[in-house]
């Protein structure tokens, strides 16, 4: 193991379960110290220890409620004053609502917009500048295989992880030639908290399991489309397929051929804002 001042380091959001979880995983695997970000402070902890122990990294802990605006500079600070050099940025934090629109709250949706379309892009915008100095860094967005899908009856979450796919494009077209580069990642239903959390879990039960992954694939084919460069990867080959389709076909037939599960997963009565860091 190389010694800690020659680590390298990344920084995951929403590192307390899911996807985070694995993402923090593999890359202690691959000898990264680690900044793990997410309001659950215990299960951070737990992770720091577990990271430390397995694979004699140095794993910090940053307890953030990135719902919250200017969160995402708290925890810039929080690097800057540590000396913590980051050039792998993992932006994974997010969760769903439940229900229709007019169920939540303005400020429940105000607050999902924060995590969901603003603090991933604003710590972008905050760790760029020294990974374009050093000519070296990896930003790697969840995003979903839902960014290509139609939408459930009242839910701005394909909207919103449409839009992460878009500006990470974007951004990864900015980079070219910098030694920087934007990945957004697209997992399908993935095995972690999200539903359980969204309170939708019976629901997407009726869906076959072949439609599932875990997250250790999810997050190992996503670190390999960063390593490589690429600016979009949907994992899993059935997940490609359901968006090679979701691209093909119009959408009166999407509707139609949508599985009742998907079309009733945001239709869950009586949730308030619940968050994970799992990202379906």
């Amino acid at each position: 193991m190389a010694d800690a001042t020659q680590r390298p380091l990344a920084l995951v959001t929403g590192a307390s379960s899911g996807i985070g979880w694995a993402f923090s995983e593999l890359l202690a695997e691959h000898g990264h110290d680690l900044v793990l970000v997410a309001r659950r402070g215990d299960r951070l902890r737990q992770l720091a220890e577990r990271l430390g122990s397995d694979h004699g990294v140095t794993a910090h802990v940053c307890e953030a409620d990135l719902s919250v605006p200017g969160a995402p500079a708290t925890v810039h600070s929080f690097t800057q004053d540590r000396s913590l050099h980051v050039g792998v940025l993992v932006n994974n934090a997010g969760y769903g609502l439940g229900g229709s629109f007019l169920e939540s709250s303005w400020e429940t949706h105000r607050a999902w917009m924060e995590v969901m379309a603003v603090q991933w892009l604003h710590l972008s915008h905050l760790y760029l500048p020294a990974m374009l100095e050093r000519r070296a860094g990896r930003i790697i967005n969840v995003a979903s295989l839902a960014a290509f899908c139609p939408e459930p009856p009242g839910s701005n979450y394909p909207a919103v992880k449409a839009f992460m796919v878009g500006s990470t494009r974007a951004l990864s077209r900015d980079l070219r030639g910098t030694g920087v580069t934007a990945t957004a990642v697209c997992p399908g239903f993935t095995d972690s908290e999200f539903h359980d959390v969204l309170g939708s879990t019976a629901t997407v039960s009726k869906i076959p399991r072949l439609m599932w992954m875990r997250a250790r694939p999810v997050v190992e084919q996503g670190w390999r489309a960063a390593q490589l460069g690429r600016p979009v990867v949907i994992t899993g080959f059935n997940n490609k397929c359901v968006a090679a389709l979701c691209w093909l076909l119009p959408g009166w037939l999407l509707d139609a051929l949508a599985p009742k599960a998907v079309l009733e997963r945001t239709r869950v009565p009586g949730r308030g804002p619940k968050t994970t860091s799992a990202v379906p």
